[in-house]
């Protein structure tokens, strides 16, 4: 069982008590009142690894900055603060704007001095130090061998790639003579990319071998952060799906994107070079709906689309998932990366995309085949049933061990977390490419609509024929010519 520290129990007077005569460890450099649950937090410092937050809006990044500074006016202090990319740093209300408020009337006195090419603040009477930095990839957190800090925050943990979470649990070091706590924190709110690990070792392997919590958890939601208008956020988390809302809105991390179709554990793993030979191959594209470009502005604050670029073979009744690609890219350079993509797949593997509706489906089909992958085996389909309907005969043939999945996919922890959820996730891109792939192989089911189009050169390409590969001078346009010159 996980350890809670929950102060619905308390009485008012209590919680007085718990801000005043038991006050923190605080340094002036944190000028704002904590709630209840922050101020919680920040007395346990005999607690070595500790998760904070729950519920979106409960104050953890808030908490985060200030558990930093605690101890800023101790010899020998460092402290870093993370998130998975260095822009989620530097957002409104963000950990770097954030610190930069609280810090200003120093920064100004020379007390403290911000060196911005190192994103690092010094404590100029003690010499303490509060780093920020970021974990997006599998490398990054190598950047920090050999360093040692006596506090690490990372805020949004559960979208920080574990093995960088854990590596930056090793740098938790001090000498002796030095009088402050060594204090590991981080803030999460339930789900997130790697949901599924930290609620592995927060909830369930968490207990030492006499029985004692190794780590603890502390719940904070939109009820314990009196600065936020709840009301406002919640008519916004409205209008996420049920799971999503649910963890965002409750901290809910029992409730858990589970869907009755796919079972990841179906898929059976397979080294790519073990493939068999003579397996037929089609790269399937779902476009996203909307070019990034116009989803990253303050009118719209939806998250991007993303592009997917599924890769199925089959072969004597078994099928093999070769690569999946997700990207966002505007509209030229996802041109360029389709194009790019079949020169990379060859000429024997086939092109099939999804077609959106109307007049304008037509015409993107057309202009791929007339001036993207012109003689390449491509065409455009469009779908006749539900995504749920699509991915039914999917399920059945992964159910019943006839899917292999080869080891050096693309994009295999956002897939397996798709399958899980659909369809009560909030994405599904992937497996919705998955299913038109394999209706390329299973065109009886009927899915999809016949391709709208099959060839548009006035001759059938001869896969022998040397080609190379010519840009337009227009601009987004490629086609292939014969380097014969017929």
């Amino acid at each position: 069982m996980m350890a809670n520290f929950d102060l619905s129990s308390l009485s008012r007077e209590q919680i007085i008590q718990l801000q005043t005569t038991l006050s923190p460890k605080w340094t002036k450099y944190i000028p704002i009142t904590p709630t209840p649950k922050q101020t919680a937090a920040l007395l346990m410092d005999d607690v070595k690894e500790l998760l904070y937050g729950g519920a979106a809006g409960g104050g953890k990044s808030v908490y985060l900055l200030a558990a930093a500074l605690q101890y800023v006016d101790c010899p020998g202090y460092a402290a870093i603060l993370f998130r998975k990319t260095f822009s989620d740093l530097m957002l409104p209300g963000a950990l770097i704007p954030m610190s930069k408020e609280w810090l200003a009337p120093y920064l100004k006195t020379g007390e403290v001095h911000w060196a911005d090419k190192d994103k690092k603040y010094t404590f100029r009477e003690s010499g303490a130090t509060l780093s920020f930095g970021y974990l997006e990839n599998n490398q990054d957190h190598l950047r920090y061998q050999g360093a040692e800090f006596s506090f690490v925050g990372i805020d949004e943990c559960t979208h920080i790639i574990p093995e960088s979470y854990r590596y930056m649990f090793s740098r938790l070091r001090k000498k002796k003579e030095y009088n402050f706590p060594l204090r590991f924190r981080a803030s999460a709110n339930p789900g997130g990319q790697y949901g599924d690990y930290y609620y592995e070792r927060f909830f369930v392997d968490n207990l030492d071998a006499d029985g004692k919590p190794k780590r603890f958890f502390l719940p904070s939601g939109l009820k314990d952060n009196p600065h936020l208008d709840a009301d406002a956020y919640r008519e916004a988390l409205a209008e996420l799906d049920p799971i999503t809302r649910a963890q965002l809105e409750n901290g809910d991390w029992e409730i858990r994107p589970s869907g009755d179709l796919f079972d990841k554990t179906w898929l059976i793993p397979i080294n790519a070079l073990d493939i068999p030979k003579g397996v037929r191959w089609v790269r399937f594209w779902d476009l996203a709906a909307v070019d990034p470009r116009y989803r990253k502005n303050k009118h719209n604050k939806q998250a991007p689309d993303w592009t997917v670029g599924f890769k199925l073979g089959m072969l004597n009744g078994c099928y093999y998932i070769g690569d999946i690609l997700k990207v966002q890219k505007a509209p030229h350079d996802l041109e360029e990366l389709i194009y790019n993509t079949a020169v990379a797949d060859g000429y024997s593997c086939a092109i099939r995309m999804e077609e959106e509706g109307g007049s304008s489906g037509i015409a993107n089909t057309e202009r791929y085949a007339r001036n993207i992958l012109q003689g390449f085996d491509f065409a455009g389909v469009k779908p006749v049933v539900s995504k749920i309907e699509r991915a039914r005969p999917v399920a059945a043939a992964c159910q019943a061990g006839s899917v292999f999945i080869s080891s050096h996919c693309r994009n295999l922890t956002d897939f397996y977390a798709q399958l899980d959820a659909f369809p009560n996730g909030s994405n599904d891109d992937m497996v919705d490419g998955f299913s038109g792939a394999f209706s390329y192989f299973r065109p009886k089911i009927g899915h999809f609509d016949p391709p709208t189009i099959t060839r548009v050169s006035n001759r059938v390409v001869d896969r022998g024929e040397p080609r190379v590969a010519v840009r337009s001078s227009g601009g987004g346009s490629y086609w292939h010519k014969s380097m014969s010159g017929r």
